[in-house]
């Protein structure tokens, strides 16, 4: 394909989210389906087109004066990807392209709106009913945290210590680009790709194949951390999905004591059992909801529960922006409701001198401090405890509560508060 084919192709996939409200995934996908002819370049530069113009379509629709998927696609390449307007109008006019530039565009090309005069929402990319609830949680700064979520995202690796150690693990990982992350010892960083470049194929090293490590945002491996000394020690996690973080705690623990992985969706611990396979972890036990009581017998017995609590996701917006246009004032309302009733359950499962761990990957303080708030209001046998935990004290709050954000940490977005049981 040509550059204009593909121009056209990425106005035609934002089109169809916006019109039909499909998941960036599945508009990608149906594209695909209808267009053959595309090699792999041409899918991967429609879906970096797609995925910066979501990414940040309120600030260049501003510049650009003109919020549509064609407005929103052409600053994409002017003031994201700064391509000169000799080749975007090159690409526009080709026979399979959008259409000739107007004088309108070409003027926004040279000279864009300044964005110091947008209103914050705008300038930040996000939704106008979010303005009180980013700014309740980062505060003056939210427009230049949302900024920082709307850049592409690195892509991270944690060494798997139960099948290697660092230092081969970090020679495995060089192979393709990958570099010490900071703060964790294991942790390794792929930066983010350039514009319409792809980044590199994780799955095709054979040491993935081996196990030696697993593709994970640092700032979920930095909250899976905050579990501390584990070896030996009983533990949940209450919310497994696809296993993630179960990894990484199983792997603190050095394949010693017991992990129990639990999900309230059956579907998402397939993936569990097969990643712990690849990853060498020998003393998991998953406990799904299809054997109708799973967890019976463990009331009270846990060292550490770990509860990865269902969020509106809005800390990892930088890798799924569709879904901060697609969440609302009804789904966040949801998810508080959820979050409660998965610590109330989580709960019980805490022995005395025991550690419940709540996390999510929410900016909001709705999803993270109200919540154990109310919380620890109705559990009064629970305190929470300040996180402990080397290389992260900057972003501890004056709560003891652990605060992740792109800019700040250079993560997604992570909350983490850790509750001791103390009767």
């Amino acid at each position: 394909m040509r550059d204009g084919g593909r121009l056209t192709a990425a106005i035609e996939v934002l089109t169809e989210i916006e019109t039909r409200h499909f998941p960036v995934r599945m508009a990608l996908k149906r594209w695909g389906e209808s267009a053959r002819y595309a090699g792999s370049k041409d899918r991967a530069f429609v879906s970096g087109l797609a995925l910066d113009a979501l990414r940040r379509k309120r600030s260049l629709g501003w510049m650009m004066g003109d919020d549509s998927a064609r407005g929103v696609v052409l600053g994409v390449l002017a003031h994201d990807w700064a391509w000169p307007a000799e080749r975007i109008a090159e690409a526009v006019g080709e026979e399979h392209g959008p259409g000739a530039l107007t004088e309108v565009e070409l003027e926004r090309i040279a000279a864009p709106r300044p964005i110091a005069e947008a209103p914050a929402a705008v300038a930040g990319d996000y939704a106008d009913w979010l303005e009180p609830f980013l700014t309740r949680a980062l505060g003056d700064g939210r427009t230049a945290e949302m900024a920082a979520l709307s850049q592409r995202a690195p892509v991270d690796l944690r060494v798997n210590l139960l099948k290697t150690d660092v230092p081969r693990g970090a020679k495995a990982v060089a192979a393709i680009g990958a570099e010490p992350a900071g703060v964790l010892d294991a942790a390794f960083r792929i930066a983010a790709p350039q514009a319409a470049d792809r980044t590199p194929s994780v799955e095709a090293v054979p040491a993935f194949s081996k196990g030696w490590f697993e593709v994970q945002d640092l700032g979920s491996q930095i909250a899976a951390a905050t579990a501390g000394p584990i070896k030996g020690k009983q533990v949940l996690d209450f919310c497994a999905g696809g296993g993630g973080k179960t990894l990484a705690l199983a792997a603190a623990m050095g394949n010693s004591g017991q992990i129990y992985a639990h999900d309230s969706d059956a579907r998402r611990l397939a993936d569990t059992i097969r990643r712990a396979q690849r990853a060498g972890v020998r003393n998991l036990q998953i406990r799904s909801p299809i054997e109708g009581e799973p967890l019976k017998g463990l009331e009270g017995k846990l060292d550490l529960v770990f509860v990865d609590a269902p969020c509106t996701g809005s800390g990892t917006w930088r890798r799924h922006p569709d879904a901060k246009w697609r969440l609302s004032p009804d789904q966040l309302a949801k998810r508080q409701i959820e979050q409660d009733a998965v610590l109330a359950d989580a709960a019980d499962f805490v022995k005395v001198g025991g550690r419940l761990i709540y996390v999510t990957c929410s900016l909001l303080v709705e999803e993270n401090e109200d919540r154990v708030a109310a919380f620890i209001e109705r559990h009064p046998g629970f305190a929470a405890t300040p996180v402990t935990l080397d290389g992260v004290q900057e972003h501890i709050t004056a709560q003891g509560y652990l605060r992740l954000t792109p800019k700040s940490a250079g993560t997604d977005g992570f909350f983490a508060a850790v509750l001791e049981r103390k009767s």
